[in-house]
């Protein structure tokens, strides 16, 4: 299977007039397979030319710092993006020994060097689809401030990269991969990493807790980081799967029968719930290491839950943070934080669904915590410095583990504490088919197009075209009532729309959100 992935990705020719096939720039980089035409040699040659293209223009002149995950995909793609890099006369840093990287690890080093460097500003790329499919492959751009690039650059790379497409590469630089590799310099990530992580999670509760942690890697990058952690037996860590077969033979299949390295799903941590009473905590990681998954002792924890247990948590115990820094949410994560927000009089800061819109709050150091209802998150340090700028999965996991030292409770526990605090949300998320003529209405809604004027049995306090947060759009819609919501939002890639509901009153409520919803979109 991994050698029909591979010989696709050498051997079949994107065909341009086909949108499917061309670079599209989603909220996390460009994603395709190889089989489907959509992720291919010719792929990486342009985007990585255009990338190249971007930072002259931008001048960006420092060095690229280039990860990659475990996919089968990864590396023949790193090799590609290492051979035009290198042609461009572009100094790179890749892992010791070329090894893998996680996400986070590469926003920390572009953050540490540019600290350094103002005048040399370094930038990342990171060969990863996340927790996509093993078939799947995926590239994303990092800019000079550590994070995921905005919709105006990345709007500017997918241009210029089908530009390079139309004429098959045509006019890409390009050298022996043998020699790029001769000019690349080794950089520890997971070193320097490692020894700055008592900056953001307090390490010394956490080891002398007692507490017994067990960590799935899922085959990602998360794997060495883990490793050089467990190395101190004060953590008592151990590490239950260090397999990374790029297959991912090793994992159960999702809801829908594929695999998927999904560290927010019940089906995919399936290893790792079965043997969760051997431990306190057990944590994971998708293969770049971006997402968090967290079980205790009863069971997965719904990734809203657990951001609300953060936040919680954070502005009880980060005495050195500013009444003044913010607190980032995503429209679709749960109101839940909104209460918890307010009742420690902070200001929250809700955007649209995509990390990108937390870049600048994070390495600002004014938004103190970012997280999006996909089990994503980043914090700033304990005095409130920049830690990471992209989402870390590591630090979220070990953050569970200090919160269970400290306070004594398990995440679980804490978030029944909370619920009976500020009430308890009933929380869905599905898929519904949508024609493209449907997706397009998505385009034209006003709030005029809202003309009920109760929602589920309560009178509509809000209808949300764009974030408060920021004013940018939210692609869909958001309508509001005192104990509910109901949002929507069409698939950038698949032919369906995205419904998020939350009631605080009941499940019976929630689904009468989603049914009514749907009905006042009139799709």
């Amino acid at each position: 299977m991994i050698t029909t992935w591979l010989n696709a990705f050498y051997s079949i020719q994107p065909d341009t007039s086909n949108p499917a096939q061309r670079v599209s720039f989603g909220t996390s980089g460009h994603r395709g397979s190889s089989l489907a035409g959509s992720f291919n040699e010719l792929h990486i040659l342009a985007i990585a030319q255009a990338v190249v293209d971007y930072c002259q223009q931008a001048d960006i002149s420092g060095p690229l710092f280039l990860g990659l995950d475990t996919h089968a995909l990864s590396r023949p793609a790193w090799d590609v993006v290492l051979q035009v890099l290198v042609a461009n006369q572009i100094a790179v840093f890749v892992a010791t020994e070329r090894g893998v990287t996680a996400t986070p690890l590469v926003s920390r080093a572009i953050l540490a060097h540019n600290a350094q460097h103002p005048t040399d500003l370094a930038d990342g790329l990171i060969i990863t689809p996340s927790h996509n499919p093993p078939e799947d492959g995926g590239i994303k751009y990092n800019t000079p401030d550590g994070g995921p690039a905005d919709s105006d650059v990345t709007d500017w790379i997918e241009a210029r990269a089908n530009q390079y497409l139309q004429k098959q590469c045509a006019e890409v630089k390009r050298m022996d991969l043998q020699d790029a590799l001769s000019q690349v310099q080794e950089y520890n990530y997971v070193a320097h990493y490692v020894a700055e992580l008592g900056q953001v999670v307090d390490l010394p509760a956490i080891r002398q807790s007692g507490l017994k942690l067990g960590v799935d890697p899922m085959g990602g990058t998360g794997l060495p980081v883990w490793q050089a952690l467990a190395l101190d037996p004060a953590f008592n860590i151990t590490v239950v799967n260090t397999s990374q077969a790029a297959d991912f033979a090793f994992m159960p299949p999702d809801h829908d029968g594929r695999i998927r390295m999904d560290c927010s799903s019940p089906a995919a941590m399936a290893n790792l719930l079965k043997i969760r009473q051997q431990f306190d905590l057990s944590l994971a990681n998708d293969p770049d290491a971006d997402r968090h998954g967290i079980v205790d002792a009863a069971g997965l924890m719904n990734p809203n839950h657990f951001l609300c247990v953060c936040v919680d948590y954070l502005l009880t115990y980060r005495p050195l943070w500013s009444k003044s820094l913010k607190i980032g949410k995503t429209l679709v994560t749960s109101s839940l934080m909104d209460r918890i927000v307010a009742a420690h009089d902070r200001e929250l800061y809700e955007v649209p669904v995509g990390f990108k819109w937390f870049v600048k709050g994070l390495h600002q150091s004014w938004l103190a915590f970012a997280g999006e209802e996909s089990a994503g998150a980043s914090l700033l340090t304990f005095d409130g410095q920049t830690w990471t700028t992209d989402k870390d999965g590591i630090a979220l996991c070990l953050l569970a583990a200090e919160i269970s030292a400290v306070t004594g409770l398990t995440p679980s526990q804490y978030y029944a504490k909370l619920t009976e605090q500020y009430g308890r949300p009933y929380y869905r998320r599905i898929d519904a088919p949508a024609t493209a003529e449907q997706k397009a209405v998505f385009k034209t809604l006003t709030v005029a197009h809202i003309t009920a004027t109760e929602l589920a049995g309560e009178p509509i306090e809000l209808v949300l075209l764009n974030a408060p947060g920021n004013g940018a759009s939210i692609g869909g819609i958001k309508v509001c009532t005192e104990n509910g919501w109901f949002a929507a939002r069409p698939s950038g890639t698949e032919a369906l729309y995205k419904i998020y509901a939350e009631s605080f009153i009941s499940e019976q409520h929630l689904q009468q959100l989603i049914d009514e919803g749907q009905t006042l979109l009139n799709l």
